[in-house]
């Protein structure tokens, strides 16, 4: 099923670069350690294209207490989202999902990731393009590889998709938190067009599709 990838996002040629504001060459530094999360609660890390757009997906879902936008799966320290952007820190755009183990499960929101963006786009999605829009599904242990290696076997056999996945498995390692302007970009920003033509309707698609995963009063 491939949702609404194609239709909603090769219309338009706007990119989730859009409205960076020209303040971003003094930005700070992200930093792995910006966000403490309760001992309840349990962390999983995603990137699938603009993190606007992913951010604003995983808001969605009950369980998902928070979603942090930030950078993972590459090896520059501390980058900022201009070094980001420019395919050389080797990081991609990445969502910390911050949820409750007892009303969601790592198997559930792996789900959620895999059926919110096309994974069969290699270094893009939609109107995004470069290496920092990759798919990457991060694992903090051996269940949670073994989890998102079934999902995208059980996909591959139910040939959901006519070209092959190209989402890396990858281990995690370091998540830096984003710019502060980058978080909940889409709730701060609803008129911004990148907003209007690309992330909403991914969204809105992505509610129709899994009713059932919804916080309640999104149903």
């Amino acid at each position: 099923m491939q949702l609404f990838i194609s239709s909603i996002l090769s219309s338009t040629f706007l990119a989730c670069t859009i409205a960076a504001p020209k303040a971003t060459d003094n930005a700070l530094p992200a930093t792995s350690q910006s966000y403490n999360v309760a001992q309840h609660l349990e962390t999983a890390y995603f990137a699938s294209g603009c993190f606007w757009c992913v951010e604003a997906v995983f808001e969605q879902v009950n369980g998902v207490e928070d979603v942090i936008s930030g950078y993972a799966g590459g090896d520059t320290v501390n980058p900022t989202y201009n070094q980001v952007v420019t395919g050389r820190t080797g990081h991609a755009e990445t969502t910390k999902v911050i949820y409750d183990p007892k009303k969601i499960d790592f198997k559930t929101l792996v789900t959620v990731f895999f059926g919110s963006h096309d994974p069969t786009t290699l270094n893009r999605q939609g109107p995004d393009k470069g290496t920092h829009y990759r798919s990457i599904a991060f694992y903090q242990n051996d269940a949670e590889k073994l989890i998102i290696k079934k999902h995208i076997e059980k996909l591959t056999n139910t040939k959901r998709y006519i070209n092959p996945i190209v989402t890396e498995v990858k281990a995690y390692e370091v998540f830096y938190q984003a710019e502060d302007y980058h978080q909940n970009y889409e709730q701060n920003n609803p008129n911004n067009p990148y907003i209007k033509a690309v992330s909403k309707p991914r969204v809105s698609s992505f509610l129709q599709a899994y009713p059932e995963l919804l916080k309640k009063g999104l149903e």
